[in-house]
């Protein structure tokens, strides 16, 4: 593809908020004296949403960080006092079980990256549904700590956040290191059912491993989804309802594609091309990284008609990049990249990235570095939060670090330990919790000014799992073993 037919497919792929007459307009032609009306928007996601909830058919926090461009992180008034822990699961013992990986056979204990829980409303009740390193689903009463429905295991553990159907179908996406990706209901009485399953070998080729780490969207009836076997996935869901009124689905895979190209094995030098981060959708392009650190943007217009995706964005960050891509309101994108490589690609572009899609032969706008090593690796696992006109950031050194949106520069820094939860910012409150185990939080209403410390607690031990934040409490996992809640009573 042509850079200008790329740079036109990502034009049309959302509507500027605001005035579009500079946009759209001649210059020989005058412009109206009266103030244009705003284009209707017309994708799968409208980018001007900053910070609104997945939708109105379901009440909740309900995949990771929210809603399509990761940028929902729930409501409050977040306590500005120490807040207690309303209650704690399991009451004893912890959520463990023995797991595989390139370290060999090790206990994992509680919640991990990326484990957010998923809070919402369903009813007359407010439902958290959480997967576990103890290899199982949990679907649990926030009010109480106790199961609303019976768990349902896995063969391996679960480390993604689990996603709720945002239109209001009984239904649980989520992904297991046992090699699949499932599809589970929620109305069948006390027992969660599995309705379909597809294994990380069901598509070619693949590279690296089985897991599923990535949080799915959902949207119009496809799910998309990336998996640790490098491959990019799209599915037509075809959800219903039987005639004894009980959900149903008939998925079929529509698309799918390696997260990588030969370029990038040729620039990293090794296979480790799986895609752990959730995906991003602005407009009509869905974006992805890899831990190549490979950038990929598809648009995906034509795909209720049946036309293939086409790549319109590519772009190397130099390093393993498996946070979440966030979009702001205008259709920049917020990228952070880990340290390990020590490229030269790696050093050029920065851990902390803003890009500009709309630019593909030269999308960065502006770079922040942390070459700073922790345990041989530096940079960012996590993803940022967008708040005002900060970008938020924590570091694997333990920095969290907040960047003016417009112009990169480093407004502020908190050191901290270790830090692979994303942020959460509501009502001006930051939570933010690293690998002590300790749980904080500031008051960054004034942008421009230093935070000041509101509260720090420590209810369990690594804090690598991102909260959800609903009406106020805080829900979260460590890797003690346990799912916490925490509020004013």
């Amino acid at each position: 593809m042509s850079v200008a037919a790329v740079l036109l497919a990502v034009a049309v792929a959302w509507v500027w908020p605001g005035d579009n007459t500079a946009f759209f307009s001649s210059p020989a032609i005058s412009a109206p004296t009266a103030a244009p009306k705003e284009t209707p928007f017309q994708g799968w996601w409208d980018a001007r949403r900053q910070g609104e909830p997945y939708g109105t058919q379901v009440q909740g926090i309900i995949t990771f960080r929210g809603n399509p461009t990761r940028t929902f992180y729930g409501t409050g008034p977040i306590p500005r006092t120490a807040p207690q822990e309303l209650w704690r699961f399991p009451k004893s013992g912890g959520l463990c079980a023995i797991s595989v990986d390139d370290q060999g056979p090790r206990e994992w204990c509680g919640t991990g990256f990326t484990g957010q829980p998923a809070v919402f409303e369903r009813e007359g009740k407010t439902w958290m549904v959480v997967g576990a390193y103890d290899r199982a689903l949990h679907f649990l009463d926030t009010k109480t700590g106790e199961r609303i429905i019976d768990d349902f295991p896995t063969g391996d553990i679960i480390k993604g956040t689990v996603t709720i159907d945002p239109d209001g179908f009984p239904l649980v996406y989520t992904g297991s290191r046992d090699n699949y990706f499932r599809v589970v209901a929620f109305d069948r009485g006390k027992q969660p059912k599995e309705l379909w399953k597809i294994s990380a070998d069901a598509v070619s080729p693949t590279m690296w491993n089985d897991d599923w780490d990535a949080s799915p969207l959902v949207l119009d009836d496809f799910l998309f989804e990336g998996g640790e076997n490098g491959q990019f996935h799209i599915i037509k869901l075809n959800r219903g309802y039987d005639s004894n009124g009980k959900v149903t689905v008939n998925p079929k895979l529509v698309f799918n594609t390696p997260g990588w190209d030969d370029q990038l094995l040729k620039d990293i030098k090794d296979r480790n091309v799986s895609i752990e981060n959730a995906v991003t959708v602005v407009g009509n392009i869905v974006y992805f990284s890899n831990s190549g650190g490979l950038i990929q943007g598809w648009d995906i217009s034509g795909l209720k008609d049946g036309k293939k995706p086409d790549r319109v964005f590519r772009f190397w960050t130099g390093d393993d990049s498996d946070g979440s891509i966030v979009a702001d309101e205008q259709g920049f994108l917020y990228v952070g990249a880990e340290y390990e490589r020590g490229n030269e690609t790696s050093k050029r572009n920065g851990q902390m990235m803003k890009l500009d899609p709309r630019k593909p032969d030269n999308p960065l706008v502006w770079k922040v570095d942390d070459l700073n090593k922790s345990g041989g690796k530096g940079g960012i696992y996590d993803s940022p939060a967008l708040y005002k006109d900060l970008i938020i950031w924590g570091t694997n050194k333990g920095d969290v670090i907040a960047v003016d949106r417009a112009t990169g520069v480093v407004r502020w820094r908190i050191p901290l330990s270790r830090v692979h939860m994303s942020p959460v910012v509501v009502d001006g409150v930051m939570v933010v919790g690293d690998c002590t185990g300790i749980l904080n939080a500031y008051d960054i209403a004034d942008t421009n000014a230093q935070p000041k410390q509101l509260w720090s607690i420590k209810p369990g031990a690594c804090i690598e799992s991102t909260p959800a934040v609903w009406k106020g409490n805080l829900y979260f996992g460590t890797r003690g073993g346990a799912i916490h809640a925490l509020g004013l009573r």
